[in-house]
């Protein structure tokens, strides 16, 4: 594995002297496939041109269906093992359907305290209990109930974006060095220009890795306090999953014109919305917004 820091990807044109700055961009190579989260495409065109933008609402839809499954299941098994246990100990069952009922309250409690927090503009629970919190688990159990149906890109798109609303409400702030851009080597050339200019007018840098676990070992190694990901639908569930109950995280979807892992486009004016107003006015690093 080599790791290298050149000012620009290897395929990428040097820009003319009076252009704007561009950002340094991290690479790491290794010789290791990418998309393993698509390793079921056939081939043929995606939905919607690869794009999988999708109404909050979905989300809500689907999260329900997720806790209603997973309580009717936990009931069905108790179910059917209460008797045994009884003779283990009479009270058991009775303990056992208690502990399930006042599970499921909580469950129901707080996927309405999570869409009222999304729909009413102000986030009623303190971020680790929130975004950075037992909605990371949710997001994902969600995900596997919607590939059942075969809605799995637009469920995880919608709640990407829940997740993000949620996020920016935090007003986080950071200063130019704390902040990381990561994106995926299928980005086009346009897009990823357009990243690199962002970043460079920033002076922040970006990290394009193959796999999650670089992105992780660039997280760990430079220690950012807020990172700006670029990445498929699938991707970004398992960056979220796996970073932002850490670190702060804003995540940026893509588009698939060409189905996955391929000249994908981003929306440049989101990112660029995003950097600014997490580097915008920074404090210094004594009194950074934790």
């Amino acid at each position: 594995m080599k790791l290298r820091f050149p000012m620009a990807a290897p395929h990428t044109a040097m820009p003319p002297p009076s252009s704007a700055p561009r950002a340094q961009l991290i690479h790491i190579e290794v010789d290791r496939r990418l998309g393993h989260e698509w390793d079921e495409w056939n081939g043929r065109p995606l939905p919607g041109g690869g794009d999988f933008s999708a109404a909050p609402g979905l989300f809500f839809r689907f999260a329900a269906l997720t806790v209603a499954t997973a309580t009717g299941a936990a009931a069905v098994l108790l179910y059917l093992i209460g008797p045994r246990l009884g003779t283990l100990w009479p009270p058991l069952p009775r303990i056992l359907w208690s502990v399930l009922g006042l599970f499921a309250v909580f469950q129901w409690l707080y996927l309405s305290v999570l869409a009222a927090s999304f729909y009413s503009g102000r986030n009623l629970l303190p971020e680790r209990l929130l975004e950075r919190g037992p909605y990371l688990q949710l997001m994902n159990y969600t995900s596997l109930v919607a590939r059942g149906f075969g809605k799995r890109d637009w469920v995880e798109h919608a709640a990407i974006d829940i997740y993000n609303t949620l996020a920016e409400r935090r007003g986080r702030r950071v200063g130019k060095g704390e902040l990381l851009v990561l994106i995926p080597r299928c980005l086009s050339k346009q897009a990823l220009d357009g990243v690199l200019e962002i970043a460079g007018r920033y002076e922040v840098p970006v990290f394009v890795a193959t796999r999650g676990q670089l992105a992780r070992r660039v997280i760990r190694e430079r220690r950012p306090r807020a990172v700006v990901a670029v990445a498929c639908e699938r991707d970004m569930m398992t960056g979220l999953r796996d970073v932002a109950g850490k670190l702060p995280v804003l995540g940026l979807t893509m588009q698939l014109p060409n189905g996955p892992c391929r000249d994908a486009a981003i929306d440049l004016g989101q990112m660029e919305r995003w950097v600014q107003r997490l580097v915008a006015e920074a404090p210094a690093r004594g009194h950074t917004k934790q």
